[in-house]
């Protein structure tokens, strides 16, 4: 692995562990606390989307830590076993952070969508990202400036999935904190902190991804410019 290719690898997985760290660290610190309303995460969850007049999405439970996700192709909302049953700051936070999202889908937030269309493309682009280097600019099977092309749009392609999934992450979070709120299920300054830590702190895990994306993408495309440059 050359120098600046191991400088890159060795940031963003600093980037990542350390916004992996601190999302674990706020949600446990904050499953120990219960919020004074006594409602379980799926209780709160079940309330928004029913304030928001959403009656086809089926809220269901997993045993996966922090798996918690919106299907809205099945039109299900996923939580884990602590936050569907929790009674906790962090459970309440993290169900209506995914009730967030059923809101969004409900209102057609374009983000969303925007997120959704570009998920086979993604996944695609993610392929090239971990195969390519093995298969083809490592054994010869391609010349270095048509690898870096390609590395560069994968990369390109990743990044702007990422950069999408910012907004739809962080407008999930504020719709929670608001619903919480208003719904009763959270009361008084140490609720609402506690309540914001947390998703922010999960929050933080997408921009690790947009910039470690960023990262890579540079990684490849300033060869090609410089090259680029030296050939004019």
């Amino acid at each position: 692995m050359t120098s600046p290719m191991l400088l890159v690898f060795l940031l963003t997985l600093a980037i990542a562990l350390l916004a992996q760290w601190q999302v674990k660290r706020m949600y446990r610190r904050f499953s120990r606390v219960p919020a004074t309303s006594g409602y379980t995460g799926a209780e709160a969850a079940q309330a928004i989307l029913q304030q928001a007049g959403i009656r086809d999405v089926k809220i269901v439970e997993h045993n996966v830590m922090l798996g918690d996700h919106y299907d809205p192709i099945h039109k299900r909302l996923v939580l884990s076993s602590d936050n569907y049953h929790g009674t906790s700051l962090a459970a309440l936070g993290v169900a209506a952070h995914e009730a967030g999202h059923a809101l969004q889908h409900q209102a057609a937030y374009a983000p969303l969508h925007w997120r959704m269309a570009a998920v086979g493309v993604t996944n695609f682009a993610s392929q090239i990202v971990t195969f390519l280097p093995l298969l083809g600019m490592a054994t010869g099977m391609l010349s270095t400036v048509t690898g870096l092309m390609v590395m560069a749009i994968a990369w390109g392609v990743i990044m702007a999935f990422n950069l999408v999934t910012l907004p739809v992450e962080f407008d999930a979070s504020h719709r929670a904190k608001v619903m919480l709120a208003n719904l009763g299920f959270i009361s008084g300054q140490t609720e609402h902190a506690g309540v914001a830590k947390v998703l922010n702190a999960a929050a933080m895990t997408y921009v690790a991804a947009f910039v470690t994306s960023l990262l890579y993408l540079l990684m490849y495309l300033l060869p090609l410019l410089a090259g680029g440059r030296q050939r004019d």
